[in-house]
């Protein structure tokens, strides 16, 4: 049976390069792993409207409703489903750099904590009871400080969907500092491996980061 891992973790902490470093790990045992990201800005419809949402092209993040916002992300998904489930049939292994969870994170952070459990019920049963989406075996939340994670997001080359050093949520430390709590939440209430990605008050290095999510994956499978 093949098994989907999701990564998750706010702007900057190093979702894709760590999923990146997890696919080639299973490579090297001997597994057919694929890794896929999400949003798939340039080759979905509703991918390429998320990265207009994100160049600020509907307004400020407060302008759109989360509600909203969140059929933006979830359409992306849906119209990958298809591939998805292809590619869960073709591997052993399928590891997501990003996922629902990250669409319920970024919404729930814009909401009152009474509007957030509606909300989460909602994004979740769109995503997983209305599309259909196979829901991970596992998910991995990478930790990382708002302060860190805006060094690292400073550092990054351009990205297909942007020409701004960081988009609309990136640029907003305040909410990306609400989208770490509500991850926080989750990932204690819905028993998911929390990757802290520092070491004290230093920043651990890729390598570090990478073997504690090879050590977490293979002592959750074993378990």
């Amino acid at each position: 049976m093949s098994v989907l891992i999701a990564i998750e973790g706010i702007d900057g902490s190093g979702k894709g390069t760590q999923a990146a470093r997890l696919h080639t790990h299973f490579l090297s045992q001997g597994l057919k792993s694929t890794m896929l990201s999400f949003p798939r800005y340039q080759q979905t419809r509703f991918g390429q409207k998320v990265g207009d949402f994100l160049n600020g092209e509907f307004g400020t993040l407060d302008t759109v409703h989360p509600l909203l916002v969140s059929l933006l992300f979830a359409g992306d998904r849906f119209e990958s489903r298809e591939l998805i489930e292809q590619s869960l049939a073709d591997h052993d292994v399928v590891v997501c750099d990003r996922y629902v969870a990250s669409n319920v994170a970024h919404q729930g952070a814009k909401v009152s904590d009474g509007e957030r459990a509606e909300l989460i019920e909602w994004i979740q049963q769109l995503e997983f009871s209305i599309y259909k989406l196979p829901a991970p075996q596992l998910t991995l939340f990478l930790d990382l400080p708002v302060k860190f994670a805006q060094q690292l997001i400073a550092a990054k080359s351009r990205r297909s969907y942007t020409d701004k050093a960081a988009d609309l949520q990136e640029a907003d430390a305040n909410y990306l500092d609400r989208v770490r709590s509500v991850y926080q939440e989750l990932s204690q209430s819905l028993g998911w491996k929390t990757i802290s990605c520092l070491d004290g008050q230093q920043l651990r290095s890729v390598d570090e980061i990478a073997l504690a999510i090879a050590n977490a994956v293979e002592f959750c499978f074993r378990s």
